[in-house]
C-alpha cells in the first residue's frame, strides 16, 4: 500500500497547524495562570530544571545515579502537588497547566516511532476524499444506493439473460473488487453504452478503496491526457501537471473514466500507452471505463495498447438502456 506524497504533505500541514494552535492555547493558559498566581511560574521553572537534571543524571553525570534519580522523582512529585494546590487557590482546574493533545498517542506529531499515527492517516484519508470530491459527487455514489430496478428484467432473446441479471452480476463483481482490493487484484475494463452505471460503480469503487487506506486517483481520460500534455508542452502549470502525472502513474488504484471520449491524437495515444505501461510494469491496478467496445477501441488505439487492454484487463460488460432516462420516467 502506497501513500500519495501530495496528499500526505497536505495532511501533515493540517496536523502542523493543529499542533501550532494547541501550543498557542497552552501558552495562553500558562500566561493566564502565571498572572493569577506568580508562584506557578517558579514551580514550572523548577519542574523544567528537574527534568533536565534527570536527563544529566541518567547519562551518568552524578555520583550515584539511582539515588539521585529517586531524589529528583520525589522532588518532582512534590512540585506537581504544589502546582495543583496553587491552581486551586486561584480557582483553576488542577490540570490547567498540562499540555493537552488532540491525539495523546503521538502527542500530535503524526508519528509513533517511525510509523505513521492513526491521526495522520485519518487526515490523509480526509484529504483523499476531498481530492476525489473535486471530480465526484461523493455522498450519493455508494454501493448501497445502486438500484437494479432501473434495468429491464425481460430476458434478451439472443442470450436468454435479462439486463437486470447481467447488472446484478456486475454489481456483485464491483462490490467484491472494492471490498477485497489489494496488490493482487485484477485490472478492470468496464464496457457498455451511455448511462448504464459505469461511472457510478467506478465512483463507488474509488470511494470504498480510498476509505480502506489505499491511494486512489480518479480522472477522465481527457483530463488525464491534458495533464500529460501540460507537463510536456505547457509553461504555466507544468510543475503541478508533472506531480499529477506521477500520482496517476504511481497510485495504488487509478480509475480512468470515459476512455474514447477524448480528442484522439498521436500524442494522446502515446500518453495512454505510457500510462498503461508504467502502471502495469509497476504492478499498480487500473479500472478503465468506456462507452466503446473493445473492437471500437481497437480502431482508435495502437496494437500495443490493445494488447495490454486485452491481455492485462478483465472485461466487464454492462447491459441495458440509459438508466438516466429511466430515472426521469420513474421520478
Amino acid at each position: 500500500m502506497s501513500l500519495d506524497g501530495k496528499l500526505l504533505r497536505r495532511a501533515k500541514e493540517r496536523l502542523d497547524r493543529r499542533r501550532a494552535q494547541n501550543e498557542e492555547e497552552y501558552a495562553r493558559r500558562r500566561e493566564e495562570a502565571y498572572a493569577k498566581n506568580p508562584r506557578l511560574r517558579d514551580i514550572d521553572r523548577r519542574l523544567r530544571e528537574g527534568a533536565a537534571q534527570a536527563v544529566m543524571t541518567a547519562l551518568g553525570r552524578g555520583t550515584d545515579p539511582v539515588e539521585a534519580l529517586d531524589a529528583l522523582r520525589e522532588e518532582n512529585l512534590n512540585l506537581q502537588e504544589s502546582r495543583r494546590m496553587e491552581l486551586l487557590r486561584v480557582g483553576l482546574p488542577t490540570d490547567y497547566l498540562d499540555e493537552k493533545y488532540v491525539c495523546p498517542k503521538c502527542r500530535d506529531t503524526g508519528y509513533r516511532g517511525t510509523e505513521l499515527c492513526v491521526c495522520l492517516l485519518e487526515l490523509y484519508a480526509q484529504e483523499q476524499r476531498r481530492d476525489l470530491s473535486a471530480l465526484l459527487k461523493l455522498g450519493e455514489e455508494t454501493f448501497d444506493s445502486f438500484r437494479l430496478d432501473y434495468y429491464d428484467d425481460t430476458p434478451d432473446p439472443a442470450t436468454g439473460i435479462s439486463p437486470r441479471a447481467v447488472m446484478a452480476y456486475v454489481y456483485d463483481l464491483c462490490c467484491q473488487y472494492a471490498r477485497g482490493f489489494s496488490s493482487e487484484s485484477l485490472n478492470l475494463f468496464l464496457s457498455g453504452g451511455t448511462g448504464l452505471g459505469k461511472t457510478f460503480l467506478s465512483t463507488c469503487i474509488a470511494r470504498e478503496v480510498s476509505e480502506r487506506g489505499y491511494s486512489v486517483v480518479y480522472d477522465t481520460a481527457a483530463g488525464a491526457f491534458s495533464k500529460y500534455e501540460t507537463e510536456k508542452f505547457g509553461k504555466d502549470g507544468a510543475e503541478e501537471a508533472r506531480a499529477d502525472v506521477r500520482r496517476m502513474e504511481n497510485c495504488d488504484l487509478l480509475i480512468l473514466d470515459d476512455l474514447g471520449t477524448e480528442f484522439t491524437t498521436a500524442y494522446t495515444v502515446s500518453a495512454l500507452y505510457t500510462l498503461l505501461n508504467t502502471r502495469l510494469t509497476g504492478g499498480k491496478k487500473t479500472v478503465i471505463s468506456s462507452n466503446l467496445t473493445v473492437e471500437e477501441l481497437g480502431a482508435r488505439y495502437s496494437p500495443a495498447i490493445m494488447s495490454r487492454l486485452l491481455g492485462e484487463f478483465h472485461t466487464v460488460k454492462f447491459a441495458g438502456s440509459d438508466v438516466r432516462l429511466k430515472k426521469k420516467s420513474m421520478g
